[in-house]
């Protein structure tokens, strides 16, 4: 039998988007008030999927104590009330836009999980914008 555990994660995040090798004037017509000097923040949240075969001696498909242990690891601590761009240093050349993120988010979960088991992740950054990330 395949199931899906499904784990919930918050963190609170400045970040500014822009691309270096424009002007301002070009990177405002792209991202708009997302490109200005003092940056912005966000309630980000995030749903990590663990999909595979449920272990008949266990019963789980992976333990959420374990994946609550790793997300607080690998995410909460890296992430929460830090400036994306400055704080971190793989953003210190990559735009993080919502995308980048939850790329890099994806790498840094699915090297602590077993190569078994399909990781899914959804990260909200706003109530109505998101965008999931499986891998591929």
């Amino acid at each position: 039998m395949i199931a899906t555990v499904n784990r919930k994660g918050y963190f609170s995040s400045s970040h500014r988007l822009y691309n270096n090798h424009w002007d301002f004037k070009k990177n405002i017509e792209m991202f708009g008030k997302c490109a200005n000097f003092n940056y912005h923040g966000h309630n980000y949240e995030y749903i990590v999927g663990i999909t595979g075969e449920i272990d008949p001696k266990t019963g789980f498909v992976f333990n959420l104590q374990k994946l609550k242990c790793i997300l607080f690891d690998e995410i909460e601590k890296l992430f929460d009330h830090k400036n994306i761009n400055l704080d971190i240093k793989e953003f210190s050349f990559i735009n993080p836009t919502i995308e980048n993120i939850v790329v890099f988010m994806w790498n840094r979960i699915n090297s602590k999980i077993p190569s078994d088991l399909k990781l899914k992740i959804t990260l909200y950054e706003t109530v109505n914008n998101f965008v999931e990330y499986d891998g591929k």
